[in-house]
């Protein structure tokens, strides 16, 4: 179920600067080039330390999720208070946000903007697992909400399309308006594991299938689903190109990495990680490639 808050609240931001409609001051939807994030830093977001010498150490947050944004220019860490965006090269905190001991078990980024996916997580969650929360930080809240049947597993942002993974389906929703566009089974997907392409004129999207060591890949402007048969044992991991045109996959042995073409199915290498088994946690292919 999709919730937008009542009437007087803010305007929905468009996060497609190709529509034509009248921009959102709030929302800043391109990439690096038209956001500074230090403008989003609040002076309690800075954290200097004013506490006496006699005061106790703060504790640490736990660390519960780390994503990239979708060129990997920087990656967000969910804690069991809060969240945190990092700049990856230089190397440098960006910002945070905490809440008072409520736990972020899920934050996805679109590329360097305002907007960002939440869900809760840890002892004590922000908000409930089962809810995607759309956070606008410029106004420092939430601008609105999905909300499912079972805890949330993965979400995938495009400047046109929300993605929401739970165990067994996923769910595409259009960013605009929320409103639910497709629903794709799969087999158990604990992990939550989805990648979208982020070309405006396509979309392509990699999920588990229904059988074990099976990758489906939906080319929505296509109509047009392809299954590859990947491993034998379960998928662990895999990774697309930003174009959607290849895809590098990892079962749950680790012994080996397949890249196949996405639109055809076929095999294009394979390489040999080792001999031993060992869990592979995440793969991604450069953004050039």
């Amino acid at each position: 179920m999709a919730t937008l808050p009542a009437s007087p609240s803010p305007p929905w931001p468009n996060p497609n600067p190709n529509l034509n409609s009248i921009p959102n001051p709030n929302f800043h939807p391109d990439q690096s080039q038209t956001l500074d994030f230090d403008s989003l830093m609040s002076p309690q977001s800075h954290h200097a330390s004013t506490d006496s010498p006699e005061s106790p150490p703060a504790t640490p947050p736990s660390l519960l999720q780390l994503s990239f944004n979708q060129d990997h220019a920087c990656f967000a860490a969910a804690t069991d208070n809060g969240f945190r965006i990092y700049n990856c090269d230089p190397f440098r905190e960006l910002f945070r946000r905490e809440f008072g001991g409520g736990g972020i078990g899920h934050v996805e980024m679109l590329f360097r903007c305002n907007i960002l996916a939440l869900v809760g997580g840890g002892s004590h969650p922000q908000y409930p697992p089962t809810k995607v929360m759309i956070w606008d930080d410029h106004q420092g809240t939430c601008i609105g909400e999905l909300s499912f049947r079972s805890p949330v597993s993965g979400v995938r942002l495009r400047r046109d399309r929300i993605i929401v993974v739970v165990e067994q389906k996923i769910f595409v929703y259009n960013f605009a308006d929320l409103k639910l566009l497709h629903q794709i089974e799969t087999i158990a997907n604990p992990k939550g594991l989805c990648e979208v392409s982020h070309l405006t004129d396509s979309l392509v999207l990699a999920c588990p299938g229904l059988h074990k060591g099976q990758i489906r890949i939906e080319h929505f402007s296509q109509k047009r689903t392809k299954f590859i048969s990947a491993h034998d044992s379960r998928i662990a991991c895999f990774g697309l190109t930003l174009d959607g045109q290849f895809i590098a996959t990892a079962s749950t042995k680790g012994t080996l990495i397949r890249i196949y073409d996405a639109e055809l199915g076929t095999l294009l290498q394979e390489v040999r990680r080792g001999a031993n088994a060992a869990e592979m946690y995440s793969l991604a292919f450069s953004s050039t490639a």
